[in-house]
């Protein structure tokens, strides 16, 4: 293995066990999903542009909860032309407080973002429309990002400090991982790793929760599988309340 691609496995494994040592702060969050989801109500995730990428690993997937719902705007997403178009609209502010309004998300539901700076305009705006509105919010962000960066957000405020709940995704200011020879920028982001990680976490540790309290969990199954199809119809035919994908 080369040297610098080590470095990088090394990096991911500290932060993993970084991630590990927190672990009392993600069954909160997990409990704050939990509770949302006895009283009948929704959980959703959103995050702009890259972040946007845990938005889609947390829904309609394999393994994942059929119930979480993403917040999508297609000038966020990543097939947007051109694609640094993204990074202009997600400090077009105000956009993120319509995209809540216009969304199923009230008043005791649960809303994931994720946002390595938490800085920007839009992440603020949904942020703050969903707490205005009475839902939850749960964070993933930097906490080594935010001490070092400014608000984009004409309210001053960064999303680590806006979220009901905060979960620290262990990345170092500027996400990538590591150095190398002769070049002032350093390569390989952790953050979708960690991210992912997270999120993965919280749904997982819901679903235990779920259980111990006397609820099957809505878990999809891999379409790829034969017969697997009937399973994740017969979960999309009894949560459809609850699904606003579809």
């Amino acid at each position: 293995m080369s040297q610098a691609v080590n470095a990088y496995f090394e990096q991911i494994q500290q932060k993993l066990a970084q991630l590990a040592a927190e672990h009392e702060t993600l069954d909160r969050a997990a409990r704050a999903m939990l509770d949302t989801v006895l009283k009948g109500r929704n959980l959703f995730v959103f995050g702009a542009s890259h972040a946007g990428i845990l938005a889609e690993e947390m829904s309609y997937r394999a393994g994942g909860l059929a119930i979480v719902n993403p917040l999508f705007s297609p000038a966020l997403m990543l097939n947007v032309r051109p694609l640094t178009l993204t990074s202009a609209v997600e400090n077009v502010e105000g956009l993120g407080k319509v995209m809540v309004e216009s969304s199923p998300l009230e008043a005791g539901d649960t809303l994931i973002i994720h946002s390595v700076s938490g800085r920007n305009a839009i992440t603020l705006d949904v942020a703050l429309a969903a707490k205005a509105c009475g839902a939850t919010v749960i964070a993933i962000t930097s906490l080594e990002t935010a001490k070092r960066v400014t608000s984009r957000h004409s309210s001053g405020k960064l999303l680590a400090g806006t979220a009901d709940i905060t979960l620290d995704n262990q990345c170092d200011y500027g996400d990538a991982a590591v150095s190398l020879p002769g070049l002032a920028q350093k390569a390989a982001p952790l953050s979708t790793i960690m991210g992912a990680t997270i999120a993965n976490s919280l749904v997982l540790r819901l679903c235990e929760l779920m259980q111990e309290n006397g609820v099957e969990p809505p878990i999809l199954a891999s379409a790829n599988i034969d017969g697997n199809q009937q399973i994740n119809r017969d979960i999309m035919d009894a949560y459809r309340s609850r699904i606003f994908y579809l």
